[in-house]
């Protein structure tokens, strides 16, 4: 029986950004790790509430804007309450949003990203061209992560192992974006390397 199989994949960070800047009490460009702590600070009926970073060094803090001049009634009352809680979880997620340091112009340090490999889904359906296996590995951070790198993760191969596959045409990149890879291999070679 013929069929194409979709994996899909997705990497996920097992930390927050670290961000490099210059610390004024270093006097140089230092590293900032999330304490995992915000800073709430009203006016009037007005908000201000910060993700707040630390220097590794020196514990000089760095406040990233999540929320400036906000009405208190459009903040969602669940997530105001952990802002004031200091809950974790909420500070790890907006650790990790990369739209948040963006709009703060925080510079993040890609090389202290720890990450790991999700398995999202994956589907089987028949086809009349033999049996097919196409993976697909979402980035949604756009780490800048080599193609042969994400596939040796998935595959549970070297990254010279893949270079080689993809020369002799045994793993063929169907596409390459920013945000995700499409890979397709053999059937036997996807049990070879799981």
């Amino acid at each position: 029986m013929s069929y194409l199989r979709k994996i899909e994949y997705k990497i996920v960070l097992k930390d927050s950004f670290w961000i490099i800047r210059n610390c004024p009490k270093c006097g140089r460009k230092t590293h900032y790790i999330n304490t995992k702590k915000f800073r709430v600070n009203a006016n009037g009926n007005k908000l201000d509430i910060w993700l707040i970073y630390q220097c590794v060094e020196c514990k000089h803090t760095f406040n990233l804007a999540i929320y400036e001049r906000k009405k208190v009634s459009s903040i969602p009352k669940d997530e105001y309450q952990c802002f004031l809680d200091n809950d974790e979880q909420l500070a790890e997620m907006y650790g990790k949003n990369m739209q948040l340091f963006q709009t703060n112009k925080a510079d993040i340090d890609f090389d202290r990203l720890h990450y790991g490999l999700v398995k999202l889904h994956e589907t089987i359906e028949s086809n009349g061209f033999g049996e097919q296996i196409i993976i697909t590995v979402k980035n949604p951070y756009q780490m800048k992560i080599r193609s042969e790198k994400q596939i040796a993760m998935v595959l549970g191969l070297s990254r010279n192992r893949v270079k080689s596959l993809l020369e002799k045409g045994e793993i063929e990149l169907v596409m390459e974006l920013p945000q995700s890879i499409s890979f397709s291999i053999s059937h036997c070679l996807f049990f070879m390397g799981t």
